[in-house]
């Protein structure tokens, strides 16, 4: 009996177009992978470098007493008369 013989080799599941649409969205997600692990890594090295001694224990402050205003409320003034109108001209008089 004869054998049929492949010549790429064995049968692939993808094609070519798939193969590579795999490989493009693995590379970009290993980059995203490794771009945020470095930023990370600079977030906690700052972090580590930036070591401040604990602040002493503050001493309370005594209660302050209440301070109380007086306001006193707006007198309405008194309306006066007016007197007569003036008339009013905007020409020039020469």
């Amino acid at each position: 009996m004869t054998k049929t013989q492949c010549y790429h080799g064995g049968m692939q599941l993808l094609s070519v177009q798939g193969t590579g649409a795999i490989a493009t969205v693995a590379l970009l997600l290993i980059c995203i992978i490794v771009v945020h692990v470095g930023k990370l890594a600079r977030i906690g090295y700052r972090t580590r470098k930036k070591k401040l001694p604990p602040e002493p224990p503050k001493t309370p402050e005594p209660e302050r007493e209440p301070v109380y205003y007086i306001v006193e409320k707006k007198k309405k003034r008194v309306k006066s008369e007016y007197s007569e109108p003036r008339r009013i001209s905007f020409k020039e008089d020469k």
